[in-house]
């Protein structure tokens, strides 16, 4: 009466698929961060955060607020 959506060989072949595809990205990215040139590695190292950090083990930034 009612016909399966999904197949048994189907399933596995997409599974497979998705497997097979969200490896190749990750194998590209440590590909591309491992062959980076030294001036850009040097220039990603070197990019300020968007907020303000503390230094680490230092005293905390100053605030405007009063204590």
């Amino acid at each position: 009466m009612f016909r399966r959506l999904i197949l048994d060989g189907s399933a596995a072949l997409f599974t497979i698929t998705a497997f097979v595809t969200a490896a190749s990205i990750y194998v590209a990215i440590t590909w591309r961060a491992l062959r980076m040139k030294r001036p850009q590695l040097e220039r990603f190292e070197n990019l300020p955060f968007a907020i303000a950090t503390p230094a680490a083990g230092g005293t905390p930034p100053k605030s405007g607020a009063r204590e």
